[in-house]
């Protein structure tokens, strides 16, 4: 195996320089996956133990039931049932759920089922299938934000909802004191720069939620990520992140050309189907996702297995990116 990058030992949480600062989200979020048993069901089980693994991992928060959990196909009890359990199985890290919809009456109502459920914020994806104008986008949000005393996320993801919410709107809503946030997921580096631009003057967090340009924004000002790869490799994710944040960008890239041929493997395939193997392979849980999605495809089985292999032994050095066939990225 070639060694690619210069090797450094993950920052523990006693040696970590990362400076901290009063941004409201910070650091490592892994968008959670939602384990089935074979029956359909949702594993509480290993729901619980995969949410204490990431703690014990060092990440600075979790989200459940975004569009990694599959809450499209969820019912709304199993959504909140989902929220208690994570909650209850974590110490002290923050959980972030994913309440969402394209009816503000439906995302108003989860929004308020999950404040009660113990949530610690709430992640808003924009409506989808509607295509709302710029005053329609705003009534949503601040209908939800006015109603729940909870910080809250703006997601953004374009391929996922057909529609790029305007910089405009989200400068607006920031300025809401529970609108404390955005997931940028649109790929588009000068629209997200431009969010980050407009809003330094508030207390509100740019986070990445496409796993390819976590480093990319985080350099133009963003404060982490809402991540997939960070449910697989949350060590190296956090490493990553805290270096950047500390601003220490040679170590940042090449922690972020180590992650690079995995996140590729993981948006192989519509997520989150990659993921769900990834996290079988590793021993949390099973490769089962929910109709209409499907299990990953044998080949690609084969190579994300292989590719794991070498991320096995913890340090940073020994991924060699050639040695995977570049898959197409995504949004999270």
């Amino acid at each position: 195996m070639t060694d690619t990058t210069t090797t450094t030992p993950y920052a523990t949480d006693d040696e970590t320089d990362r400076e901290t600062t009063d941004e409201p989200f910070e650091g490592v979020y892994p968008a959670m996956t939602t384990p089935f048993t074979d029956d359909d069901e949702v594993d509480h089980e290993q729901l619980a133990d995969n949410a204490r693994y990431l703690e014990r991992a060092g990440v600075d928060g979790v989200v459940p039931v975004g569009s990694t959990g599959e809450s499209a196909t969820m019912t709304h009890d199993e959504h909140i049932d989902v929220i208690e359990t994570v909650r209850d199985a974590l110490d002290d890290i923050p959980v972030v759920a994913g309440t969402g919809s394209n009816n503000t009456a439906e995302a108003l109502s989860l929004s308020r089922r999950a404040a009660d459920a113990g949530a610690d914020g709430l992640l808003l994806i924009s409506p989808y299938y509607n295509m709302p104008e710029p005053a329609g986008f705003l009534e949503h949000y601040r209908t939800i934000a006015d109603e729940v005393d909870l910080p809250q996320i703006v997601y953004n993801v374009p391929s996922r909802t057909g529609q790029s919410i305007p910089v405009d709107v989200t400068v607006e809503l920031a300025e809401h004191p529970n609108i404390q946030g955005y997931k940028a997921a649109s790929g588009d580096l000068n629209l997200i720069s431009e969010v980050i631009e407009r809003t330094r003057d508030e207390e509100f967090s740019v986070l990445s939620g496409d796993d390819g340009l976590t480093l990319p924004v985080l350099s133009i000002g963003g404060t982490g990520t809402i991540s997939v790869v960070g449910n697989v490799e949350p060590e190296r994710s956090c490493a990553m992140v805290g270096a950047a944040l500390s601003g220490d960008y040679d170590r940042a890239r090449a922690l972020h050309h180590e992650l690079s041929p995995l996140v590729r493997e993981l948006f192989a395939e519509t997520n989150p189907i990659p993921v769900k193997e990834a996290m079988h392979i590793r021993g949390r849980g099973g490769p089962h996702v929910r109709p209409p999605l499907s299990r990953l495809s044998e080949d690609r089985r084969e190579a994300l297995r292989a590719l794991l292999t070498e991320y096995e032994g913890g340090d940073p050095g020994t991924v060699d990116p050639g040695t995977v066939e570049p898959a197409t990225g995504g949004a999270e």
